[in-house]
């Protein structure tokens, strides 16, 4: 079975910020939710990976927000897989609102790995390529992103909800303290518009703390999410003023 998968969705209040406005953490898990939902109906899903001892790792996420979906509003939500080579698979996603109109795009970029030996397999032995539609929502590179100086350094805790399923930090957990880390003051007078995350190790549910660097400028906030010496994800958000 092949195509994309469309799915509608009415904004709670317990799902927006003060402003009424989608918060960060619910956006990602929905992108999160229905990328999954449609991998078990491909047969590439976590029921599949659980027999066979592998894994999808996510490597980057792009979004860009035309415009933060409110409170009440129905939600269109759609997925695909947009694009495929020998170790890479790209997954892309539309929020459109009631009358259609587009409000966030976004894609995103997955490797398979083996459970064991934690190397990345090839794709062309677990997922079939006719599964992809030739169709992209957000048609950006996927590319290294640049170091930055820091300004200031956020240190916060590892909950006990912030671990998923498969035992480590969930990965919409990283666009919460990259967000949270630019302050109270910036937040409530900011609204975010586009957020980039790349991600490069995972993060063990025991991790006592995490230290976000970031560097502010005007509209664009950079962040580097790490425990130690080690990087765990790069960030970069664009905001637009309240």
């Amino acid at each position: 079975m092949s195509g994309k998968l469309v799915e509608k969705r009415i904004l709670q209040a317990y799902q927006c910020d003060k402003y009424s406005n989608v918060r960060p953490l619910i956006l990602m898990n929905e992108l999160q939710s229905i990328a999954d939902r449609h991998a078990e109906i491909l047969g590439c899903g976590r029921t599949y990976c659980l027999e066979n001892n592998v894994g999808w790792v996510v490597m980057y996420y792009l979004v860009d927000i035309v415009e933060l979906p409110r409170e009440g509003e129905e939600l269109t939500f759609t997925t695909w897989p947009s694009c495929q080579d020998a170790l890479r698979a790209t997954r892309d996603f539309e929020v459109r609102g009631a009358d259609g109109r587009l409000m966030v795009r976004a894609t995103s970029q997955w490797i398979l790995i083996d459970l064991t030996s934690r190397r990345p397999l090839p794709l062309e032995k677990h997922l079939s390529p006719d599964v992809v539609v030739n169709n992209r929502a957000y048609s950006c590179a996927f590319e290294k992103f640049p170091d930055f100086e820091t300004n200031k350094t956020h240190i916060f805790k590892c909950r006990f909800d912030d671990i998923d399923v498969n035992q480590h930090i969930n990965n919409a957990v990283y666009a919460v303290w990259a967000t949270e880390s630019v302050g109270y003051e910036y937040r409530s007078k900011h609204k975010l518009a586009k957020i980039d995350i790349n991600f490069k190790k995972e993060i063990k549910p025991d991790t006592p703390e995490v230290f976000i660097d970031v560097a502010i400028d005007g509209l664009v906030s950079r962040h580097k999410i790490r425990t130690g010496d080690t990087e765990h994800a790069l960030v970069i958000c664009h905001w637009k003023q309240i």
